[in-house]
């Protein structure tokens, strides 16, 4: 009698303290999914106003384009590296900043496909990215294996994507297509493991914040490469 007593009452503890671990991780990831959401808004506004305002155009003519290409990639490699350094409230207006330069530099998606294949394509991968980081969250398999070949996988399509621009291949094109979306679908399910998985109860509020900031940004990532691959499929040219 007194040993169930005794188990009940350690069964009784451990919920108690797991309950708030739980409430915690879910506020985190809350956090995560509402700072990516807002990029992600960011980014389809200063798309919109570049394409429609005749800015994207006005840069396209000039030698200004190249920044407006190459200014995001080299933006999101000194925000991923210096991130640590930096406060929430730095990395937060980074992260929204980074987020309305590609949407700047984007503009040409609007200019270049129909808006209804451009909805449709971003309501497919809303969909799809959904279902994927649900699993992710929820899958008791580690992903972590998968991590590492996925990446091997970018670096590949990255360095496909180089050849093919002096090759002008279109089944090369379309192979990199291909391989893109399933890079990226399997790094929206590993990412979100892994950022479930940092999650650390005892953080200070600055440390669980910066997470929450980088943790987006992967996400954002996967969803605008996913959407773009994908686009290259469902996306009908003007």
């Amino acid at each position: 009698m007194a040993d169930n007593w005794q188990q009940n009452s350690t069964q009784t503890a451990s919920g108690a303290q797991a309950k708030p671990i739980d409430e915690g991780l879910r506020i985190y990831m809350l956090k995560v999914y509402n700072y990516m959401s807002l990029g992600l808004l960011f980014t389809a506004l200063a798309a919109y106003f570049g394409a429609s305002s005749g800015i994207y155009q006005q840069i396209a003519q000039t030698p200004l384009i190249y920044v407006l290409m190459f200014a995001p990639l080299g933006m999101v490699l000194w925000l991923s590296m210096r991130l640590h350094k930096m406060s929430a409230a730095g990395a937060r207006t980074m992260f929204f900043t980074y987020a309305g330069l590609l949407g700047l530099s984007l503009s040409y998606v609007l200019l270049v496909y129909s808006g209804v294949s451009v909805v449709r394509t971003f309501l497919v991968t809303a969909a799809s990215f959904g279902a994927l980081s649900l699993y992710g969250y929820t899958t008791k398999r580690d992903l972590s294996g998968m991590g590492s070949f996925l990446i091997m996988g970018l670096f590949g399509i990255i360095l496909a994507s180089i050849v093919n621009i002096f090759m002008q291949s279109s089944a090369m094109h379309l192979a990199i297509s291909v391989m893109g979306v399933l890079i990226f679908a399997g790094l929206t399910a590993y990412d979100t493991q892994d950022i479930k998985r940092i999650y650390y109860a005892s953080d200070t509020r600055e440390v669980a914040e910066k997470k929450a900031v980088m943790g987006a940004l992967r996400l954002y990532l996967d969803f605008i490469n996913m959407f773009l691959f994908l686009l290259q499929f469902l996306g009908n040219r003007d």
